[in-house]
């Protein structure tokens, strides 16, 4: 594949630019990394040691309970990076999971590769700044309709704003990551398409 064929490339040219020789040697400091479906990238309790760039797929990030319920806290899509951030920084142990909810092709870099990176191509510290703001800015906002919507509005807000991912991602998880359970999304549903 070429270059300005990467799906890597062409993200990283929407917020930073560099020349097109340095793409290989940047895209040197990652793993490509296949995952089956269901497979776990990353696993609560084990050090939080690399960041996911996901190509091709979906992944999820979630807790489970002391009771054993799942909790999807995050999606990462095509495009979209995924990692528990704050470990990640700090080089600690996570509380979460990183899960492949389809088979998935991913970037994925070390900590200690990132740090690399960073030093010889020092434009990309701009390009890590604009993803992690994005991602917290989604996150306030996620944490703003769970306070200000009921549980039927924050469903159908997220299935109108998001519909084709709303189609292609298993409705457990959906109601896991809307706080909902898979017996009230069935609920909602129904009672929309009537």
């Amino acid at each position: 594949m070429k270059a300005t064929e990467h799906p890597f490339y062409h993200h990283l040219k929407k917020y930073v630019s560099f020349e097109d020789a340095d793409f290989p040697k940047m895209l040197s400091y990652f793993e490509t990394l296949t995952l089956g479906k269901k497979e776990i990238a990353m696993q609560a309790g084990n050090p939080c040691n690399h960041n996911y760039f996901v190509m091709k797929g979906c992944l999820h990030m979630y807790f489970t309970t002391e009771k054993g319920t799942e909790r999807t806290v995050q999606f990462a899509l095509e495009g979209w990076w995924l990692t528990d951030f704050l470990a990640f920084q700090n080089r600690s142990s996570t509380d979460f999971n990183i899960q492949a909810v389809e088979k998935s092709q991913v970037l994925s870099i070390s900590s200690e590769q990132q740090e690399l990176l960073l030093e010889e191509f020092p434009m990309l510290e701009r390009y890590f700044r604009i993803i992690y703001q994005i991602a917290y800015g989604a996150s306030l906002i996620k944490v703003k309709y769970l306070y200000d919507l009921s549980k039927e509005e924050i469903y159908l807000h997220f299935t109108e704003h998001f519909p084709e991912f709303s189609q292609s991602v298993p409705q457990y998880l959906i109601a896991s990551f809307l706080g909902l359970t898979p017996e009230y999304v069935s609920e909602i549903r129904a009672k929309n398409r009537s």
